[in-house]
């Protein structure tokens, strides 16, 4: 009988935190220990390792993802793993998991099988706080928002006009439209409101986005809750609150330090969907990795088409990151059902529907070599499939000479991702890149979306609402227009339709709105029917969770 990820997780054998530590030439000081297996690293420690030489940054990305499944944080991990095996000081970044998708059905964030990052129950539960804290900030300012009205609104915000929400880490769809403020004047102004989920909140973006506490104090500071009633944007700092937030946010800032079930050490932090936010774990976490490690593995979430670009297009320019080589992960389950397998289906040897898959995978791969990045392909390895597809995928690879590696990492931890880590570095060493990003910051707002779209998505181009047309031109006239753009679309297609798998054509992006994120740095565009407060699924895998008498976890994955 195949173990779950937790009963491997719970068998693995982990070393004190200050083991983990002291392997990366820390002292007692740059790091705080959260029991025996979790630390807080100091939020002065990049400074202290500012005069180390930079590591090589390898990004995971993938196809877009299917319910058949991908394996994006997997093979992040299991690369990681491998890269010690064969004598490299490999650190990884990841994101934070959301109780929303662990509870409801995407699952956690901690890979899987041999190639976890532990503990997985901690991290993908409660972990040290920086959710919490990160939603404990953001409600604050709500309550702050609305008492200012209520104690007489000097700032003559307009109650119909707040673009700030509340938000909580679930998946809780009755709450994303909302009135609040009834029975009668000692409970408020009335008026309409909403929550987005934690992770796809502002405040998460500027935590992951801000390179040290009093930049994170700024970007606070420049967020626009609103606007007056002569339409004139409020701000944060009008409301003289970001010091109080700040305050709430100043352990949540320091990036978090695990370890592997094979010991490799882990830095997770931060944790925005890249679906609605920009998906990638925060700077001061992969900066601080590039500074420990001879070799950072990070991941940015979903296809290339969403953290992937994100990552490129807005972290690396906030944060001045390099980024050396690019691994697109794939599985035969995955591209089988793009090519029209229906997932009941999917164990089932079928080489055409795995051809028309590649589809999918090609386009990931052209934007990839868009932003002039060397790539390896990973084949994620299943148990069901079948030597001839495994064939087929190589044999497409090599015809167009892309470098690929099978890996087994979930299967064999780091011995199963030894191929993939040679032929990474091995990329890296060749030294072909050539950088460039989708737009620049001069292009306008307009501009850069479809920009995105077409090179990115493949779209023909992009259709505006009437009210994106009237937001974009008042973006442009406040001064907004020169932000990075984080699209909030889809994972499940490149275009912003769901049920279009594969690599549709002839379509465009639909933008409905746009929404300033003004202390993040970025506008965020919504596109389609992309919801920013998720619903839970019929039968949640919460529904498969208990603890059992002794407080043993069961059934988390």
């Amino acid at each position: 009988m195949v173990k779950t990820d937790i009963e491997i997780a719970q068998e693995a054998r982990l070393k004190p935190i200050k083991e983990i530590a002291e392997g990366l030439n820390l002292a007692e000081a740059d790091w705080e220990p959260y029991g025996h297996t979790k630390a807080k690293l100091s939020d002065k420690l990049l400074e202290k390792l500012a005069d180390n030489p930079n590591g090589k940054v390898i990004l995971v990305t993938a196809i877009s993802p299917t319910p058949a499944g991908e394996g994006k944080s997997t093979v992040t991990v299991g690369l990681g793993q491998a890269l010690n095996k064969i004598g490299k000081k490999a650190v990884i970044a990841l994101r934070e998991p959301s109780l929303g998708p662990v509870m409801g059905i995407k699952g956690g964030a901690a890979g899987g099988g041999y190639s976890q990052v532990l503990p997985m129950e901690d991290i993908n539960l409660h972990f040290t706080g920086d959710l919490h804290a990160i939603t404990s900030a953001n409600n604050a300012l709500a309550a702050m928002i609305d008492n200012h009205i209520h104690q007489g609104n000097e700032l003559g915000i307009d109650p119909r006009r707040i673009e700030f929400k509340r938000v909580m880490d679930m998946n809780d769809r009755a709450l994303r439209q909302i009135v609040i403020g009834l029975g009668g004047p000692l409970r408020g102004v009335p008026r309409e409101d909403g929550f987005n989920i934690t992770v796809a909140s502002e405040i998460m973006a500027i935590l992951c986005l801000a390179t040290d506490l009093q930049d994170l104090k700024k970007r606070i500071s420049n967020i626009m809750i609103g606007y007056t009633y002569q339409e004139e944007p409020v701000y944060v700092r009008d409301l003289k609150v970001e010091g109080a937030l700040t305050l709430l946010l100043k352990d949540a800032i320091k990036p978090n330090l695990v370890q592997t079930i094979e010991n490799t050490p882990a830095i997770i932090h931060g944790g925005p969907f890249a679906n609605i936010a920009h998906g990638c774990n925060s700077i001061i976490a992969t900066k601080t990795a590039v500074k420990l490690g001879e070799y950072v593995v990070t991941e940015a979430g979903f296809g290339a088409d969403l953290g992937a670009e994100k990552f490129l297009d807005i972290k690396t320019r906030a944060g001045n990151i390099d980024t050396d080589a690019v691994v697109i992960v794939a599985t035969v389950r995955a591209l089988k059902m793009h090519g029209g397998v229906p997932k009941n289906n999917l164990t089932e040897e079928n080489l055409e529907a795995l051809r028309a898959g590649m589809e999918n995978l090609q386009k990931h791969i052209e934007t990839i070599q868009y932003f002039g990045l060397p790539f390896v392909v990973a084949i994620n390895k299943f148990p069901t499939d079948t030597v001839n597809e495994v064939n087929a995928i190589e044999a497409w690879c090599e015809q167009r000479g892309y470098t690929v590696a099978m890996t087994d990492v979930w299967a064999k931890g780091g011995e199963g991702g030894i191929e993939l880590a040679q032929k990474v570095v091995q990329t890296i060493e060749k030294g072909e890149k050539s950088f460039k990003r989708v737009y620049e910051l001069e292009d306008s707002l307009e501009i850069k979306m479809t920009k995105i779209a077409r090179t990115v998505y493949g779209a023909d181009g992009v259709e505006f609402s009437s009210k994106a047309k009237k937001q974009l031109a008042f973006f442009e006239k406040q001064g907004w227009g020169e932000l990075p753009v984080c699209m909030a679309k889809t994972q499940y297609s490149l275009s912003d339709n769901p049920a279009l798998l594969g690599r549709p054509k002839g379509f465009t992006i639909t933008i409905r709105e746009l929404r300033p994120s003004i202390g993040a740095g970025f506008i965020v565009a919504l596109t389609g029917d992309i919801m920013t407060m998720p619903g839970l699924p019929k039968s949640p895998a919460a529904l498969k969770m208990d603890v059992t008498e002794d407080g043993k976890i069961v059934g988390l994955f």
